[in-house]
């Protein structure tokens, strides 16, 4: 039976956070009422993570007070929250892929000291939750047997098996195909039947209008605007997060190379098998499919950072060794997935990030030794032209967001017009200003003649800029169609027939 719950389950009041002179949260105040969907935007940097990390007791606020239920939390205390009721499930999910859907949820609910596990109780209270919520689950399968989607059911069903009454979802969507994507929304319905309370955090707008009742806007720590979903617009949400109008980038015709500049054939590396396909300048080859497929290896590959076991790369019709130095010679540049891995070294300057893959060009270097002006003024272009918000040329690259960072590495990539660029998820994580800012200079590149290889587990990113799609499953490429459908992309991308 559902225990009564207040009208207002969740309540953040006049929320304050600093983090030296950083003012992350100015003074928030936001209510979720019982069986409402609560959606949160905002701009990388805006205070959204902050704000949840205050709520679900990982960060001490500065000021303010947070009731969950109709009661006070502790400050600074997870386990407080969640014996209140608030779960949480994060962007990357904290499974244990060698045990089982049970062990898993059962981690963290026993005490040490019990001299047995109740699992035949725990098992069926398992199943009772998942038939109650429709959420189907093998007790006895391994996490890593599990697809993305299923894995996703079991961190929902972790919270629910402790007693969520209150659920923070982290970017839910971010990794799942459109028919998971699908599912979800549908669990969601379900749950909030039920009485439960979502905070929906999320940079897509059109799944923030589908699937929440109100939405709250968050820009430089302060909550700017609450809206009610069926009220607003996309248009109106990505102005609210930014601060101004933010155009959508137009696809012009570009006039495609007769021979293709990037050719790989029969390339396979750790999980990739067998990858054929080409590339010609003013294209954007678009790479489809759920992340650990295979793109990793692949991209790795493209940037001479993983020697193939099997296969060549030639590009203008020339092989290329595999070596970081060869490809960037050849005119091949990168946007990693990791831009904080490995995309910058974060303890480095921000112009020794923005000339640390041609750093000894003739330009930059004489004798083994750096020309320090002519590096600091190559990174003041890159900074300038792309709108690098720093602390200066000298501030290590760690202290800048996400979005920065890669804007660093998208300039540190293009100001050369290399030949051909692999992009490997560009926009991940970040805003809409800033995903519109990507778009329209990969859509510059092309333009100008460059081969782009994008690799994004968005498929709106790729319907919009992609000449050609491709998807990965399993390590395999299939052929690339140029008029994919959502549905198709989506059952390909799951491995089954389009």
């Amino acid at each position: 039976m559902t225990r009564s719950l207040p009208a207002v389950v969740l309540r953040l009041a006049g929320i304050t956070k600093r983090f030296g002179a950083l003012l992350a949260n100015d003074g928030i105040t936001l209510e979720l009422a019982r069986g409402e969907v609560l959606g949160l935007l905002g701009e990388n940097g805006a205070g959204k993570s902050t704000l949840v990390s205050v709520l679900f007791g990982h960060y001490f606020a500065d000021a303010g007070t947070v009731e969950a239920l109709g009661a006070p939390l502790p400050p600074g205390q997870p386990k407080a929250a969640l014996a209140a009721g608030v779960g949480m499930v994060h962007q990357h999910f904290t499974l244990a892929d060698n045990l089982s859907v049970l062990d898993n949820v059962l981690i963290g609910t026993e005490r040490l000291w019990q001299p047995f596990s109740r699992r035949r109780a725990a098992r069926a209270k398992l199943l009772d939750t998942a038939q109650r919520f429709g959420l189907a689950v093998d007790p006895d399968a391994r996490i890593g047997e599990l697809s993305v989607g299923e894995r996703q059911r079991v961190e929902i069903l972790k919270a629910l098996y402790r007693g969520a009454r209150i659920l923070i979802l982290d970017e839910p969507t971010a990794v799942l195909t459109p028919q998971e994507a699908a599912n979800l929304f549908a669990t969601l319905k379900t749950l909030v039947a039920d009485g439960l309370s979502v905070l929906f955090i999320s940079h897509k707008l059109d799944e923030v209008l589908a699937a929440c009742d109100r939405v709250a806007v968050l820009r430089q720590g302060r909550l700017v605007a609450t809206r009610v979903a069926k009220d607003t617009t996309k248009a109106e949400l990505a102005e609210l997060m930014v601060g101004r109008r933010v155009e959508p980038p137009v696809k012009p015709a570009a006039a495609r190379s007769a021979e293709p500049l990037l050719e790989v054939r029969g390339l396979a590396a750790g999980r990739l098998s067998q990858a054929v396909f080409d590339v010609r300048g003013g294209e954007i080859f678009g790479i489809a499919g759920v992340s650990g497929n295979g793109q990793a290896p692949l991209a790795a590959a493209l940037c001479g950072m993983l020697a193939p076991a099997q296969g060549w790369i030639r590009v203008a019709g020339k092989l290329i060794a595999a070596s970081p130095r060869a490809f960037v010679a050849a005119g091949v540049a990168r946007v990693p997935e990791d831009r904080g891995g490995l995309g910058v070294i974060g303890d480095l300057a921000v112009w020794e990030n923005a000339v640390s893959e041609r750093y000894r060009e003739a330009r930059f270097s004489r004798a083994g030794w750096l020309k320090r002006a002519a590096a600091a003024a190559h990174a003041g272009r890159i900074v300038r032209d792309y709108d690098v918000r720093c602390q200066g040329l000298r501030s290590p690259a760690r202290a800048m967001s996400g979005g920065n960072i890669q804007k660093l590495v998208l300039g540190r990539a293009l100001v050369a017009e290399p030949a051909v660029i692999v992009a490997s998820q560009p926009t991940w994580g970040l805003d809409v200003g800033a995903v519109s800012y990507i778009h329209e200079r990969l859509l510059a590149a092309r333009a100008r003649g460059a081969a782009v290889v994008l690799i994004s587990d968005d498929l709106d990113e790729l319907f919009a800029l992609a000449d050609r799609i491709a998807v990965m499953f399993r390590g395999r490429l299939s052929a690339a169609r140029s008029d994919w459908t959502l549905a198709g992309i989506g059952l390909a991308m799951a491995g089954a027939e389009a």
